[in-house]
């Protein structure tokens, strides 16, 4: 398969024949970390890293993915501090940036802001996050994760908790997850509800889906339980974030009833929606899935640049 300088922008540009094998393919860059720190495939490459919003695990990440491959990087990870900051628009910021970089990850408040930077760009642009629309390397990594520690990415029963209205991360992985063939139980306060379309286009893959608000009625069921923080950045309303901020915790006691193999997932940061008693039982692999992370983007900028992992 070739992913030569092609863009990433959402998960509905990829076919499941190319998630498996980018998943495949970075099985076999962890193989080639555990034999060489460093592997110097992108020497002489560039990254640019444009955050146009906040982000600790995803921008660093991309930028030690590229100084493992032996590339350089260069960016901002705050308007304040860029062009951005005296009026310049996305689209003179990315035909400048352009000329520095050979690939750029973009992450912006706004919806489609991604998709609008590739029609632009000379270079391959990597969707780190678009407003309450996608973030495809978090779905390839929380993927990849789910294929390590369970041993599969299919026929499971897979709960998403907590803000499924405004994450952009679950709308993604919901219907990546469904495209697999998994069962998906949406668990959420009444209004933070999945998006009647992605509920839609779920129903229309034939995948088979539960809402509920109720977390103990389904935890008993699930594989794996990726929970979500309430995205207060994401309300309009700040009245509408008050009344739900609180709607789920998860701390030892919630987990009586799991089953012992169940998997905690989380895309960080957590806010409170689980105890810090949680990290120490065998349930918890959030901070391995931020380990993941690294690998899955060091095998997405090497596809994208090199077209394979040597």
């Amino acid at each position: 398969m070739d992913f030569k300088n092609k863009d990433l922008i959402s998960l509905y540009d990829l076919s499941n024949e190319e998630i498996i094998y980018i998943l495949e393919k970075t099985k076999k860059m962890e193989e080639k970390i555990k034999k060489n720190k460093k592997i110097n495939i992108l020497e002489g490459y560039i990254l640019a890293t444009l955050f146009f919003e906040p982000s600790t695990r995803t921008r660093l990440s991309f930028e030690a993915a590229m100084q493992k491959l032996g590339g350089g990087v260069i960016g901002f990870s705050a308007v304040e501090a860029s062009s951005v900051a005296k009026g310049e628009s996305l689209v003179d910021t990315i035909r400048t940036v352009e000329n520095y970089a050979d690939i750029i990850v973009l992450r912006h408040p706004t919806m489609g802001a991604a998709r609008a930077a590739a029609e632009v760009a000379s270079v391959p642009i990597i969707n780190a996050g678009d407003g309450s629309g996608e973030h495809p390397t978090q779905t390839l990594l929380d993927l990849y994760t789910i294929l390590k520690e369970k041993g599969r990415i299919e026929g499971l029963k897979i709960g998403l908790l907590g803000d499924l209205k405004y994450g952009r991360t679950v709308h993604s992985l919901s219907i990546a997850l469904g495209r697999f063939k998994n069962n998906l139980f949406l668990i959420s306060p009444e209004e933070l509800k999945m998006p009647r379309e992605h509920v839609r286009d779920l129903e229309e893959m034939g995948v088979n889906v539960v809402e509920t608000n109720n977390l103990e009625d389904v935890l008993g069921e699930l594989d794996v339980l990726y929970v979500t923080r309430i995205q207060k950045e994401r309300f309009p309303d700040i009245k509408e974030y008050e009344k739900v901020k609180e709607s789920y915790r998860i701390d030892k006691n919630t987990l009586e009833n799991a089953k012992s193999d169940l998997i905690i997932m989380h895309p960080l940061p957590r806010v409170g929606e689980i105890s810090y008693d949680v990290d120490k039982t065998k349930h918890a692999v959030y901070f391995k899935q931020v380990g993941y992370g690294v690998t899955v983007r060091m095998t997405l900028l090497a596809l994208i640049l090199r077209g394979d992992i040597e």
